[in-house]
């Protein structure tokens, strides 16, 4: 029994210093700075198709400390899509956020990290990825699935273009980014960007090569058959790298492999655009949907204190409730003439008057106070007035 008594009081010691250890920092702090770049990169790292995106605000933050310093942080970021390929080496810090106007793609965040010897790393973590839509206009370049046939033979005939002012390097279609569509008076206007590698080419059929040093690179074409514009970048093949003594030397980059479709160039029908990375152990921590689990704890305690205060008043004065309202404004002793003729309508036919005032002051003190009593524990669980400091600034829109 002993044992199991000192069980009990340890695991309530722990319980009780999890909540007393639970730090809100604010969202544009240098530590909620640092978690939230460290949960970029790392979603970045895990996104195998399409564009690179950027921290564009955070949404919440909460630190979970414990006693050997392992703390917990559970973040909620938004991000946006850039123009950076996931193959392209420039840091995201370099690369350009879409412009609504052109559709811009935005994923929300849950990401669970632990710093532990004082570095930070991320052990799950939740996306959503959508279209934000709010600034297209009448006329402006609207998304494609990335199986659209008719974009697709678009992104064929740019890349026949290019590869005919080529010299003695073809290109294949590794994968498609994005392709949109502007209609114009002449008909639709395909906007188109791609992913291309080097290829091996035997009579006409050309095969993507599977070496990492493969040269990469992203085209994009605007225009409609058989006229349009057509321009690739290619990704360098060499990275600086500085060394532990400082000394900067050219490495070969190892870029991140990436499937390459068979036939249809997107095996998600209908898909406009490369989403983020769902889902990384969701049940490790348990700490994922931080939005819901901060409503879950916020919204009870208001309404279990006033309930428990209800009761105490009804059966106190069941018709001074009306009256109460009126009695709070004006102070207890101040207000004793502008009292009086409230109660006086209230009970006409009360014969002591006098006695039934006085008789109604006692319950309406008392209700008085009653009301006022939750008011103290709402003012002691104030952290809650402290969340406007989330969610944190918006660096792009």
């Amino acid at each position: 029994m002993n044992l199991l008594g000192v069980t009990v009081v340890l695991v309530l010691l722990v319980g009780v210093w999890a909540q007393i250890n639970e730090l809100r920092p604010e969202c544009d702090s240098p530590e909620a700075e640092e978690a939230a770049l460290v949960a970029q990169d790392y979603l970045n790292a895990q996104h195998s198709h399409g564009y690179k995106y950027a921290l564009n605000r955070i949404e919440d933050i909460k630190i979970l400390t414990k006693p050997d310093g392992d703390n917990t942080y559970i973040l909620e970021v938004e991000l946006l899509e850039t123009d950076c390929h996931v193959l392209d080496p420039t840091p995201i810090a370099n690369c350009t956020v879409r412009p609504k106007v052109l559709t811009a793609v935005e994923g929300d965040c849950d990401v669970v990290l632990k710093r532990v010897g004082g570095a930070l790393t991320v052990t799950a973590f939740k996306c959503k990825t959508e279209e934000s839509t709010e600034d297209l206009c009448l006329g402006c370049p609207a998304l494609l699935p990335l199986n659209d046939t008719a974009a697709l033979d678009f992104v064929h005939a740019s890349l026949a273009t290019f590869n005919n002012m080529t010299d003695n390097v073809t290109y294949a279609v590794l994968e498609v980014g994005r392709m949109s569509s502007q209609i114009v008076s002449g008909g639709p206007i395909y906007i188109a960007e791609y992913v291309v590698i080097e290829a091996n080419c035997t009579d006409d059929v050309c095969v993507p090569l599977t070496d990492a040093m493969a040269e990469r690179g992203i085209c994009s074409a605007r225009g409609m058959n058989p006229e349009y514009i057509v321009d690739c970048k290619m990704f360098p093949s060499l990275m600086l790298v500085v060394d532990a003594n400082s000394t900067v030397a050219a490495a070969p980059a190892s870029p991140p492999v990436i499937h390459v479709h068979a036939g249809s160039l997107s095996p998600k029908h209908g898909l406009r655009y490369h989403k983020l990375t769902t889902v990384h152990d969701p049940e490790l921590s348990g700490l994922l949907s931080t939005e819901s689990a901060e409503s879950a704890e916020v919204v009870p305690i208001t309404p279990a204190v006033v309930d428990a205060a209800a009761p105490a008043a009804d059966p106190a004065a069941p018709a001074a409730d009306p009256a109460a309202p009126t009695a709070e404004p004006a102070a207890d002793p101040a207000a004793e003439p502008t009292a009086d003729p409230a109660v006086d309508p209230a009970a006409p036919a009360d014969s002591a008057s006098a006695e039934a005032s006085s008789s109604a002051e006692v319950p309406g003190v008392l209700v008085k106070r009653a009301v006022a009593f939750p008011d103290t524990p709402a003012a002691q669980t104030e952290p809650i007035p402290l969340k406007p400091v989330c969610p944190g600034r918006v660096r792009f829109f």
